[in-house]
């Protein structure tokens, strides 16, 4: 599929490297994004990677100052033309594996029971399902540090709630259709929750306040409800 540049509204910029959850196209996303951070063009506010594109936020007064020749957005469209050209020289390398605890004990994981019954399968093999895979963390959404991550085994594969909780409880993990995604705080939510980490997914008193960036590789370690409760401490 060709890159497709779009105007978002009338101060952002969006480029699409396709259409579907895919490891290679989100790569491609990704690695565009690290190559406009590197770039650093006038007028850029904000960069936002996705599943399979990147959005670029920008000041348009901030370039209509340098050049009121062109459009802001048309000012934009060139310096993304050209950064497209000039990828592969900013190519470095961003992945990382995070060995993630989670307790998949029932009292956390509120919708195994539920989810074995759907899938005529054990809550014992819906985890070993769950926690045999390596994720690809594909983007930051919803709320700061909500890792989005796939793609999970098409047995377990689940569809949100129709009806989503008034609060699910920060640490947990759900499932929605091929995604996996863990809760950095408590909130609404309609993901089908299967366990629960003890680890802070957002902390703004570190350097880098979320645990996982996109393009990480993620593997969840199952553990004991009295481990996850000690860990918790």
């Amino acid at each position: 599929m060709p890159v497709t540049i779009l105007p978002l509204g009338d101060h952002a910029i969006t480029i699409i490297f396709g259409d579907t959850i895919d490891e290679d196209i989100n790569q491609q996303a990704l690695l565009f994004f690290n190559c406009l951070q590197q770039r650093e063009i006038t007028g850029v506010k904000d960069i936002i990677p996705a599943y399979t594109s990147v959005t670029v936020v920008y000041d348009i007064m901030m370039i209509q100052k340098q050049d009121n020749t062109v459009s802001a957005f048309e000012f934009m469209r060139h310096e993304i033309e050209k950064a497209l050209q000039n990828v592969e020289q900013n190519k470095t390398e961003m992945e990382k594996i995070v060995r993630i605890p989670v307790c998949y004990d029932v009292s956390l994981g509120i919708d195994l029971k539920e989810m074995a019954e759907q899938k005529n399968l054990s809550i014992e093999e819906i985890i070993q399902l769950h926690s045999s895979a390596t994720y690809r963390v594909y983007m930051i959404g919803f709320m700061p540090g909500f890792p989005y991550m796939g793609k999970v085994n098409a047995k377990i594969a689940t569809p949100r709630k129709n009806s989503p909780r008034k609060n699910v409880a920060a640490g947990s993990v759900g499932i929605a259709d091929f995604q996996t995604g863990i809760y950095p705080f408590n909130s609404p939510g309609g993901w089908n929750i299967v366990g629960q980490t003890p680890m802070m997914m957002f902390n703004t008193h570190y350097i880098e306040p979320c645990l996982l960036k996109p393009g990480d590789k993620v593997n969840f370690v199952p553990i004991s409800l009295q481990e996850f409760y000690q860990l918790k401490l």
